[in-house]
């Protein structure tokens, strides 16, 4: 399964850590184990369904675990009925340098 998950926390993060809230989703993301890519707009996640969704979660919460008032996830999810769906490398691998 491939996800793509933006979080825009409100506030994005505090006056002294501008994106702190954004940075702590991040952070669960980058202790989950999945292969992920951080991205300007997004951070696109690939692993099998029921860790991702889990992850999903997770990310949406830790948001507000961080401080944030509210927060709105916009997700995009990408699967196939049979294992072995294509992965991100595949889909992008003709666009990078």
């Amino acid at each position: 399964m491939i996800a793509e998950i933006q979080v825009i926390p409100r506030p994005a993060g505090t006056a002294t850590d501008r994106y702190k809230h954004v940075d702590a989703a991040i952070a669960v993301i980058q202790a989950s184990g999945l292969r992920y890519e951080v991205h300007a707009m997004g951070t696109v996640v690939e692993g099998p369904p029921e860790k991702v969704w889990t992850l999903l979660q997770a990310v949406h919460q830790a948001t507000l675990e961080a401080g944030a008032e509210r927060t709105l996830s916009v997700i995009k999810v990408s699967s196939a009925a049979q294992p072995g769906g294509p992965r991100v490398e595949d889909l992008v691998r003709k666009f990078r340098k």
